[in-house]
Formats: structure tokens, sequence, C-alpha cells
């Protein structure tokens, strides 16, 4: 891994891919929060510029700003500071109601816990997506692009957590998303099902052309990516590309 950038300023370093658009650009974004009388920085003059079709996955310990960052890009939460560009729209200039139509038009969420409906099999629980969703895949291709063609009527209880999380990823995938953000992943799974459920990310970022941009704090998975970004204390502190992206059952912890 060779590091394309080391910057104390929170920056990211400018996009190499010539005059594509970015996916995202994030300039001097910033988001405090108010804790009684504390003011809490959770991000600090953050630059960012995330390319289409790129895998990225963001580094840092708890309270570095990654699931904030996150948020904002993902159209959750707003910055307090700055701007944030959804190829070349203005995010932080957009009404609620704009907002909403964003997350459901181009954004796929996978946490770190699954939040499956209980009482809704593999098949209705991604149907509930793509049935608000203006192009999806069917549920049937989505559990299938996820290995689970075979548990489309088992209900959440009846798969193991690897398989609940995968049924999370078909749901995120099944509305053709331009963007995936993947918070925490594989936190909840034992290691030979963490890297089952990265295969699935992996496989749903280089097959379907999806943005993909994953939250991690095991320093290992960080071999899938073209690019990784390392947070700490609100900043970007270091930005690094992969010569070349490892196969994720080369990858150990």
């Amino acid at each position: 891994m060779t590091a394309e950038s080391d910057r104390e300023n929170g920056g990211a370093p400018p996009s190499h891919d010539g005059d594509r658009e970015p996916v995202f650009r994030a300039r001097g974004v910033s988001k405090i929060y108010q804790v009684g009388e504390v003011q809490v920085h959770a991000l600090r003059e953050v630059d960012l510029e995330i390319t289409g079709g790129e895998l990225v996955v963001f580094l840092g310990p708890s309270g570095s700003g990654k699931s904030t960052l996150f948020n904002i890009l993902g159209g959750l939460d707003v910055p307090t500071r700055g701007t944030v560009y959804f190829r070349g729209e203005n995010l932080t200039a957009q009404s609620d109601l704009e907002l909403t139509r964003y997350r459901r038009a181009h954004v796929g969420y996978v946490f770190q816990f699954y939040h499956l409906i209980p009482s809704l099999t593999a098949r209705e629980n991604v149907a509930l997506v793509t049935e608000i969703a203006d192009d999806p895949m069917s549920p049937e291709q989505a559990l299938d692009l996820v290995d689970l063609g075979d548990r489309l009527d088992h209900f959440p209880a009846q798969l193991s957590g690897g398989e609940q999380q995968r049924v999370a990823i078909a749901r995120a995938v099944a509305k053709r998303p331009a963007v995936l953000l993947c918070d925490e992943p594989t936190g909840a799974l034992d290691f030979e099902t963490g890297k089952v459920v990265l295969e699935v990310i992996d496989r749903t970022n280089r097959e379907l052309g999806t943005t993909t941009a994953v939250i991690t704090h095991n320093a290992a998975i960080a071999g899938m990516a073209d690019r990784v970004v390392r947070m700490r204390s609100g900043r970007i502190r270091e930005v690094q590309r992969n010569a070349e992206r490892r196969p994720i059952g080369e990858l150990e912890w």
C-alpha cells in the first residue's frame, strides 16, 4: 500500500480521474453537537471526494467521525458548516423532503445490526424496498446476488447472523442505488462469516459498479479497497491508494 497523501488539515487529495465528476465532493464539512453547555466537534473541516465505482474503506477509532461523515453523505444528517455535493447537486441546500427523496432513490445502507423485520421472510424484507423503488431488481434477483436464492421464504430467526446480514445487503442493493454505505458490516460477525459478507460487498461493487464506502475499525479490511481513508478526532489524517485490491480470501485478522 503506497501513501497517496497524509494531510493533517483534514483534507483529501484531489481526484486523479481526469474529468470524471466525483459522486461525492465534500468541502469544509464540520459537525458540532451541543451537549448541555459543551460543544462536541464530531467533524472538523473535512474535504473529501469519492469517484464513481470506487470502493473506499474508512478506518478510525470510535469517535473519529466516521459514522457522522457517513450520515451526512447519506442524507441522514446535515453539517454545521461546509457543503456536500452528490453528482454536482448541493445536498446541504436541500429540504428534508428532498433529502428523503435522495435517500430513497440513490443510497443503500448496511449497518452492523441487520434491522430485519422478524415477522417477514427474506423475500418480504427485500420487497419492502423494491415496492417503493423506481427501477428495482426483483427480491429474488437481489437475494440470488448474495447467494441466498434458496432462503427466500426463511424468516430471520431461521437464518444465521451472516445470512441475515446478506439479506440486509440484498435489501440495500435491490433498488440499484448509486451508493452503498456500509457501517461496520462485519462488526457483529465472526471471522469466517465476516469474510463471506465482505465477499458480497466486493462482488456488488465489481459487478454492479455501485460506489461503495465501508466503515470499519479493522485495519485488515483496508486491503479490499481502492482507497483507504484514515480518520482521527473528526479529521481525515491520511488517504492511501492501494496498488491493487486484495481478494477477500487473502485478508486475515
